[in-house]
């Protein structure tokens, strides 16, 4: 079974019935699982359940067992929040063949049809942070002056709020392993900027995933997706970057309020099937609570 997994509780409500909008609005069918970021998810869920089907993520023990032993192998000087790593979970979840989409992130396509690549490959991304941000936010330059990766592997650095992958490419066993591997080298990775998973996680993949793939990188002029970049139009509340549409749109880094970039689009999907004179109203009166 193919589908999609959020991680959220009600902190981040906003966000999660923009993302659910936005792919709703283009894809009816495909299901979607919510892993709750911590106990605080009952209100997120229940919204989210009556306006598009979201279900529980089914093995509630699994969470808690990898957030468990997250919080045993890493000193919380190292990973302050275990309950960030809770994506983990994905590849031993229900679906055979699942998108992971952070709650920042609105859609402008059928977005499950990137999983039909998972036929030829494990796991894939969609993203310019090898080609924006190159290490930064992910390795110190110690991963490079060790020889822990090559500079090819480098070059498929990620962000790690849109990706897919398949149930099953690794073992829980396996994946403490690499996890162990980690909490014994703080000093391969970079988080200076406050990151939590996305270091732990491109070190994961790139140990353990040889058949992955960068989807920018399969054609020429795909467009890029971080609402950090200003040059996208909105063109009927779809960004394009000249005259190509975006797949999405990730507020990766950015703290979301009015006048935020494209503030516009966010509110277009939170309030879609709202009163419009409602959320102008509302962006006039209530900060945004961005996600956590």
């Amino acid at each position: 079974m193919k589908g999609i997994y959020i991680v959220a509780n009600d902190k981040v409500m906003d966000n999660a019935i923009a993302l659910l909008n936005s792919i709703r609005l283009r894809d009816r069918e495909i299901p979607i699982y919510l892993i709750p970021f911590n106990n605080e998810y009952q209100m997120v869920l229940a919204t989210l359940s009556k306006l598009h089907n979201v279900q529980l993520f089914p093995d509630l023990e699994l969470l808690e067992r990898v957030t468990s032993q997250v919080g045993n192998i890493f000193d919380r000087n190292f990973l302050a929040l275990p309950n960030k790593m809770r994506k983990l979970a994905v590849w031993f979840g229900v679906l055979d063949e699942f998108l992971y989409i952070d709650t920042d992130i609105v859609v402008f396509e059928k977005i499950s049809d990137r999983l039909d690549r998972l036929s030829e490959i494990d796991f894939f991304c969609s993203d310019y942070h090898f080609a924006s941000e190159g290490l930064r936010n992910i390795f110190s330059p110690v991963i490079r002056e060790k020889n822990i990766f090559t500079d090819e592997q480098l070059q498929d650095v990620f962000n790690s709020g849109f990706w897919g992958s398949k149930k099953g490419i690794i073992t829980e066993e396996q994946l403490y392993d690499v996890l162990k591997e980690c909490s014994q080298h703080r000093e391969y990775f970079d988080f200076t900027q406050g990151v939590t998973d996305q270091p732990v996680l491109n070190y994961l993949i790139l140990k353990c995933f040889s058949k992955r793939e960068n989807l920018v990188k399969a054609s020429a002029n795909v467009p890029g997706s971080w609402a950090g970049s200003k040059h996208f139009e909105n063109r009927n509340y779809v960004l394009y970057d000249k005259d190509q549409p975006l797949q999405y749109i990730h507020w990766a880094g950015i703290s979301m309020h009015s006048g935020a970039p494209y503030w516009d689009i966010w509110q277009h999907y939170r309030y879609l099937h709202e009163p419009k004179n409602f959320w102008r109203s509302l962006s006039r009166l209530v900060p945004f609570a961005g996600a956590k």
